[in-house]
This record gives structure tokens, sequence and C-alpha cells, in this order.
């Protein structure tokens, strides 16, 4: 199941206490404090695995919390340090506050790291106290409270390549012949409800990823159908790749529909690179020329049932992550 979204309370280990304890020898008289400092808490890490691509390990745990450090010991030892909790997501996770709705840290990198919630430090041992004044000080401080915090995690997926479309415009066929990818298949709207990603390989160790994300309907920037579920992971796409029914009876229309739904979710998508494509160009009829004679932009014939033009478009696409 795709998972890329998640509510979760965070909590860092507590620092420990420092400790209340005198130094015992032989031939020295009430030796002096020699209570030791507490231990750390443990800090919370989160850390992105490229292995991961959704959230539900996730989703399904409300609370994580890392280590206590231990009190400190008496000859002023040091307590233990509490073990870091290390939470590994996604490649493209956005971690926010809830309270703040601001972003604590988005990571994007593979194997990149970063403290979300920091231990308490802990509390110095009696030994700290002892002054002229203060030969045999009987407190020690205690160890500071680990950081709390309520977060949502938003997973935007990463990808060089995003196919954009309505609903059966041929985008999970695609990726299906293009790579090793799975996507369900099927003559009705709506086949694809989460996204897919698929590796397209050219050459003989080249390789970009591309994604297969639901397909937009009109509305879709004000959250109709799918709607920002699918415009959200758009944002993280290097080229945008868009898919259009050869049988479209206004291809501009239908054009300009995707447009304006990217323009009304963040006018930003429209600085991408973008191709076109025709789809289904195997099931031409005779008055398509005609219907696409005014089309405004430049675009590429293919049909993922016939091989027809693949080849030439994993050209385009490979020159333009090239540039």
């Amino acid at each position: 199941m795709f998972i890329d979204y998640a509510k979760i309370e965070l909590q860092a280990g507590n620092g420990g206490n420092g400790a209340v304890a005198f130094h015992r020898e032989k031939y020295i008289d009430k030796g002096g404090p020699s209570g030791g400092d507490g231990g750390r808490g443990g800090d919370i890490v989160f850390q992105t695995n490229p292995n991961l691509h959704t959230l539900q390990d996730i989703r399904y745990k409300r609370m994580y919390k890392a280590k206590n450090g231990q009190s400190g010991g008496s000859n002023k030892r040091t307590g233990k340090s509490g073990e870091d909790l290390i939470i590994q997501v996604p490649c493209g996770t956005i971690i926010k506050s809830i309270e703040s709705k601001s972003i604590i840290k988005d990571l994007v990198k593979e194997n990149e790291s970063h403290i979300i919630c920091q231990g308490g430090i802990g509390g110095k041992g009696n030994f700290h106290f002892k002054s002229s004044t203060q030969q045999t000080p009987r407190f020690a401080q205690e160890g500071v409270k680990g950081q709390k915090l309520s977060i949502e995690l938003e997973l935007k997926v990463l990808a060089d390549v995003g196919l954009v479309g309505l609903p059966n415009a041929g985008k999970s066929t695609l990726l299906s012949v293009m790579t090793t990818a799975k996507p369900k298949i099927a003559d009705y709207p709506f086949t694809t409800l989460q996204p897919h990603l698929g590796i397209v390989k050219y050459g003989e160790y080249k390789s970009f990823v591309m994604a297969d994300i639901p397909g937009l309907i009109e509305g879709a920037s004000k959250g109709k159908g799918l709607g920002h579920q699918f415009l959200k992971h758009i944002e993280r796409n290097k080229i945008l790749l868009f898919l259009i029914d050869v049988e479209e009876k206004n291809p501009n229309d239908v054009y300009n529909q995707l447009l304006d739904e990217l323009v009304n979710f963040n006018k930003d998508l429209l600085d991408k690179d973008r191709i076109v494509v025709r789809t289904k160009i195997d099931t031409i009829s005779e008055d398509v020329d005609e219907r696409w004679s005014s089309f405004s932009e430049e675009f590429i014939d293919i049909s993922s049932v016939s091989n027809i033009g693949l080849n030439t478009l994993k050209d385009k696409l490979v020159s333009f992550l090239s540039a």
C-alpha cells in the first residue's frame, strides 16, 4: 500500500539525574562529594533509505520515544547516555511541525539524516557544587527533559519524469512497457489510485526514474477527484511528460486543462521542462489530422502496445535530462 502522509508524536530521551555521593577512603575524613553526572538522553534522528517508497511502516505507530540517559554514579561516574532512535523514511519526505505548520526538514538525498528531537543533557553531580563555603553539597542537578514534538510527515515522490494526463491517457501502459513496474491497467478511469515508480534503462549503465501518478480531472487543483494527492507529487519531477489520447476531440482543450490545473496548484510547475506525447497512435482515425491541426505544441507519437515511437521518446527524455 502506498502511504504518503502520517502524523506521529516524538519524545526524545530525558537526561539522567546527577548523583549525590561522597568519597569514602581510609584516612580521608569526609572525602568530599563524588556524585557523577547523568547521561545524555537519546536523540530522535530521521534518515532517508532509498529502498523505502512509502510511509506505511510509520503511519501505524503513533508514538516514538528515545531512551533516557542513566543517572550518575559514585566516584564521579557519568551515567550511560540513552541510545538514539533512528527512524528511516523514503527520500522526498517532508517533516512539518503540527503546532507551527512550518517545515522542519525536507529530506531529499539518499542516506541523509537529521536530528529532529534532541535528547536532554544530563544533570551535574554534586561534586560540581563543592566550594569554599559548601564542602559537602547534598544536592545535584536533575537531567533536562528531552524535546517533545508533534509532527506530520508528507512524502512527495522523487522522479526524473512525471507522467501527466487525464485518466486513461495511457500512463500506466507506458510505464509498464518502458520499465519493470507493474501498475494496474484497465479501460476505466482512475485505474491508478497511487503513484507507481519504474526505472527506465538506457545505454549500458545509465537509467532514470519515471513516475505514473493518478490522472488529473478538471478541478483537481481544488481537491476534486484525487486532487492534491496527485499534484503534490508532480512538484518533485524534473520533466513533465504530457500524455494525450490521439482520439481526443479537442486536444488543445485537454492540454490547456492540464496546464490550468498545474498553474492553479503551483505556478512554478510551468517552469519545468515538458514534452507532449500523442498516445495510442495505432488506433488513429481518419479525421485525426484535422482535430490536431491547430495544436499549439510539438508532440511525439507513440503506441505503448505496438511499441511505436518509444525509442524516440526515450532519446528525447535523455537529452532533456542530460542538458
